[in-house]
């Protein structure tokens, strides 16, 4: 079997590219819509701390405990058990392969933009019929490539990165070029708005709720990393970049448009704004920009979906056929899960169209837990002693960003998840009956699974009174 072992910038790459996907290229407008100059500097403030502890958990994690692999799983069991454990791996699975469904449709809806005419619409939103076969060829192509070696995977995702981050740069060349401090200071208080300044951070930081997912990338695939120590540094490095550039693009944005100009652009708005400094050739780049960025993050985003069956798997949390891989290293079994269950959503969203947001919503907001667990999980560590002063810090802070972010999430989709954590629930049940004597629960883990399903009865009435 071939080892697959990935590099500090191919590490780095898969970080920043599954961050940095089609969200940035609609920044501008979703900034401008709910908060003036002001409260985005707050807001990015806040976040920026809050991120960048979670991203220095990551690294401090990797240097404690260098012996877990697997990341978001393995922290997760090791800090609170197999169940909560299994919770955080089938929670995180399904966040990325549902919501890397978007990836595809977002594609094609952008590819539709350059395509489709009023007489004739192939792609439209990308839920067509021709925008299902293209986003399945898709699928399949990524899938062979996976397949024929991780390592491959992430040296192609490596160079899609560098593509897809030249438009982006040369969009914040041109912004700096042209921002007008006085356009900048027209309003910085959004008092246009008629909403106080407080309310527009955390409209704000709802918006920047999402962009940092991914960050645990390097972690996830940390076995197969070539050094330990570049998995905390590849995290780092890719939060710093992903960081940079998103304040970047929102502030410089409203020193080029006035606030309310901003708040009108139409998505991708960023194809909007440099359309108004360069004309027709910078929007048409910025396009393709948003095509190719969304793809890298999806091969970033399949190879995370990969991966975290297969570590659960060799633990006894996933059904034991998890743990197969092919002849180059792949998580073979792994990846057809998740090729089969992206296909599957793929199918729901041609047939359902806009009927599949809601899924969308609920399997996203699963991923926020695993991320309060890892700040806990190092907090745990701190307070058997094992870190310094600056780790309980650090582990103090992305706690508390762990536990608002489950709180501006809200609560009714992280209800509506135990819809999805249910079934997970019986297939943890038989793969812990594989292991027979030893699979059996503990008290605890029996107390948390008859929550788990006692609270599946209100999480049915509420998705029952979805409006």
């Amino acid at each position: 079997m071939k080892e697959n072992r990935i590099g500090l910038w191919s590490l780095t790459a898969l970080v920043f590219s599954s961050m940095v996907g089609a969200g940035i290229f609609s920044l501008p407008q979703n900034m401008a819509e709910v908060a003036g100059a002001r409260a985005v500097l707050i807001g990015w403030a806040i976040t920026g701390v809050g991120i960048l502890a979670l991203a220095a958990c990551f690294l401090y994690l990797s240097r404690l405990r260098p012996d877990l692999d697997g990341g978001i799983y393995s922290y997760a069991r090791a800090g609170f058990g197999d169940l909560v454990g299994f919770f955080s791996a089938w929670g995180y699975w399904l966040c990325a392969t549902i919501g890397v469904v978007g990836y595809l449709v977002i594609a094609f809806a952008a590819l539709g933009s350059f395509i489709d005419t009023p007489q004739q619409i192939w792609f439209g939103e990308g839920n067509t019929l021709w925008a299902f076969l293209g986003e399945s060829c898709i699928l399949w192509a990524v899938h062979l490539l996976v397949a024929r070696g991780v390592q491959q995977a992430a040296l192609f995702n490596l160079v899609a990165t560098l593509a897809k981050s030249l438009p982006l740069l040369l969009f914040v060349l041109f912004a700096c070029y042209y921002f007008d401090p006085v356009t900048f200071n027209q309003d910085p208080a959004g008092s246009s708005l008629a909403v106080p300044v407080s309310e527009q951070v955390r409209n704000t930081m709802l918006i920047t709720l999402w962009v940092f997912t991914g960050i645990e990338g390097a972690a996830v695939l940390s076995a197969r990393a070539r050094r330990k120590q570049d998995v905390g540094t590849a995290t780092v490095l890719g939060v710093v970049l992903a960081l940079l550039l998103y304040v970047l693009i929102s502030v410089l944005s409203l020193g080029i448009l006035s606030r309310p100009e901003l708040a009108t652009l139409p998505n991708p708005s960023m194809a909007g704004l440099m359309a108004n400094m360069t004309g027709s050739w910078g929007k048409g780049l910025l396009s393709l920009g948003l095509i190719v960025s969304v793809l890298a993050s999806y091969v970033s985003w399949t190879l995370f979906s990969a991966e975290v069956p297969f570590s659960a798997a060799r633990h006894g949390a996933f059904p034991a056929i998890f743990r197969r891989q092919n002849d180059r290293g792949t998580p073979i079994a792994s990846l057809w899960l998740t090729s089969l269950t992206v296909q599957g959503c793929l199918l729901l969203v041609w047939l359902l169209g806009k009927g599949y947001t809601s899924l969308l919503l609920i399997s996203t907001s699963m991923i926020l837990v695993p991320y309060l667990l890892i700040g806990l999980f190092l907090l745990k560590l701190c307070l058997r002693g094992e870190g310094r002063l600056r780790m309980r810090v650090v582990a103090a802070l992305a706690s508390g960003y762990g536990l608002w972010l489950l709180y501006a999430a809200g609560v009714e989709y992280l209800l509506l998840s135990l819809l999805l954590y249910g079934p997970g629930l019986l297939l943890f049940l038989y793969s812990r009956r594989q292991l027979g004597e030893a699979g059996r629960l503990t008290g605890h883990e029996r107390w948390l699974a008859g929550v788990t399903l006692l609270a599946l009865l209100p999480a049915l009435w509420s998705f029952g009174h979805i409006s």
